[in-house]
């Protein structure tokens, strides 16, 4: 028996794919956006994703949690709605999905861009700049003109309201052009600082040793490995347990961008004693962190307090980001996901779980269950329910090759249609054929400001036993998929005509049934900018 909460109508069909620093030719443009009277309602703002006011945002910067808050740094244009300008913008919740604009942290002065880094918690005041001995925020960035990187550090002493850049500024200078976005920790093993920072065109990761943030000794470097074309940014370095073995094993985050196909992000699973990161797998093994097109230099925070690992990433790509139509604001941030180890029958690998905190947001909820889609192609149109602020979790189950009979068509492709009408979808299904995940942005509306935004992004994502899961967030111009719990990510912007926004479920050739659909309407996440002074609770 069906559970209806909302109209669901069967039909039937007969047929059914820098980071840290932008490229070269970027145009710096200084005109201030003006901020549209109804607030966070603009054409393709997404709802419950992290976006600035207005004016450009890229990478995110400092994450750290500090009494009660999850900061959250960015790299930020005040002057305009395309790259330049570089300082760092600032914002900080108490659950990660609300969010409150705090003022720009760290500013551009004199032709200084303050570029990518990261933030700690100087618990011990090992560097002498917290007050009354007492804890602080140390922010440690790179300090850019055009023709040096160096390391800086800045300091605050009042929950980061207010921040004072390190007279003895910089404390790590190679005489570089291209070195740039330190993440740094602190390794309780080891009772030292340890930063990670990227040499680019070398496709190089580099360590380095403090005992008190300002005085730093090179360790070692790793790469290149992986992927090593283009250029290599915003590293991150982190431990984790492995969930099945309780093993201890070190990740390292790279994101890298290239001229021909945009940027993305890659993984190392592996071991750091101290001094050198030692990859598990052959060095030509690349372990790709999300699939999508738009997502880049997702970094960690510090400090948190289970000690859980929890990543955002940016959420636009350097082939078009600067001419996405969106105003008077540009890019978003993802959604917060905790990061962890699982050992698959091909090795050690990360998976990716929004938090759950998301769960609060949500609104009114359609379920059903056991829908058989016969072969002839059929799908489930979902009437009544807004298709633009969504969370979907669809559970499938197929006949594969080895469990169906000589009579039985093997299926060929199901999933989630969204920002469904006329002449216009994006596509989130599996291909049983392939055994892979796919979301196809073909015909999802506005794809006219880039050749190469009109596409369909790939993940191979086996299943054994026949079932697939597929678990989707759609905001707006946003959407982000996590298969099979999280094995595979995949983050992707659409420019969708909002008035099409139906919702289908949908199933091609061969035998498909839907376990379980499980939609949510989300809340806004957003309420109108107020200041913050009081200490949070």
């Amino acid at each position: 028996m069906r559970n209806f909460h909302s109209i669901l109508t069967l039909f039937f069909l007969s047929i059914f794919w820098p980071a840290c620093t932008p490229p070269a030719e970027t145009v710096v443009e200084q005109e201030v956006a003006t901020p549209a009277p109804d607030y966070y309602q603009e054409l393709y703002r997404p709802a419950y994703h992290f976006t600035p006011e207005q004016n450009w945002m890229n990478d995110p910067n400092g994450l750290v949690y500090f009494e009660g808050e999850y900061h959250l740094f960015y790299q930020y244009n005040p002057k305009g709605i395309r790259w330049g300008n570089m300082s760092w913008g600032h914002a900080v919740s108490q659950d990660l999905v609300h969010w409150e604009h705090l003022p720009i942290a760290l500013n551009m002065e004199d032709d200084i861009m303050i570029f990518s880094g990261s933030a700690v918690v100087d618990h011990n005041n090992s560097s002498g700049l917290c007050q009354n001995d007492e804890a602080c925020m140390i922010a440690i960035y790179t300090a850019h003109t055009d023709t040096l990187q160096n390391q800086a550090i800045a300091y605050s002493n009042d929950r980061g309201r207010s921040w004072t850049k390190y007279e003895g500024n910089p404390v790590l200078d190679e005489n570089m052009k291209d070195f740039r976005d330190p993440k740094v920790f602190w390794q309780e093993e080891e009772e030292k600082w340890v930063m990670a920072v990227a040499v680019p065109q070398e496709q190089k990761i580099r360590f380095y040793s403090s005992q008190n943030l300002i005085k730093w000794e090179m360790l070692s470097e790793f790469g290149p490995q992986g992927f090593v074309d283009g250029i290599w940014e915003c590293p991150d370095l982190f431990e984790l347990q492995v969930a099945e073995t309780g093993e201890k094993k070190w990740v390292l985050i790279v994101s890298y961008n290239t001229s021909n196909e945009g940027s993305a992000m890659q993984y190392f699973v592996g071991d750091f004693d101290g001094t050198t990161f030692t990859n598990d797998n052959t060095d030509d093994l690349v372990l790709t962190l999300d699939y999508g097109k738009d997502f880049y230099a997702g970094v960690t925070w510090n400090n948190t307090p289970e000690g859980d690992k929890l990543l955002i990433g940016w959420i636009n790509n350097w082939q078009y980001g600067q001419d996405i139509p969106t105003q008077p604001w540009r890019s978003a941030q993802s959604l917060v996901r905790k990061l962890e180890l699982h050992e698959f029958p091909e090795g050690t690998r990360l998976t990716q779980h929004p938090v759950e905190a998301l769960q609060n947001i949500r609104g009114k909820r359609v379920h059903d269950e056991n829908v058989q889609l016969q072969e002839g192609d059929n799908y489930l149109s979902l009437e009544n329910i807004q298709g633009k602020q969504l969370e979907i979790i669809a559970e499938f189950e197929y006949q594969s090759i080895e469990t169906k009979s000589d009579a039985e068509v093997l299926a060929g492709e199901f999933g989630v249609k969204v920002f469904k009408g006329e002449e216009q979808e994006t596509a989130i299904g599996y291909d049983v054929a392939t055994q892979s995940l796919f979301v196809d942005r073909t015909q999802s509306g506005d794809t006219s400001f880039h050749d190469s935004f009109a596409n369909r992004t790939v993940a191979l994502m086996p299943s054994d036993d026949g079932t697939v899961k597929i678990h989707i967030y759609v905001d707006h111009s946003v959407v982000e998929v996590f298969g099979e719990d999280g094995y595979v990510a995949m983050t992707n912007r659409i420019f969708p005509d909002p008035t099409k926004d139906g919702v289908e479920v949908y199933g091609v050739g061969g035998s498909v049934s839907l376990k379980s659909l499980d939609i949510w309407e989300i809340q806004s996440a957003w309420q109108p900018k107020t200041s913050s002074t009081e200490q949070p609770q």
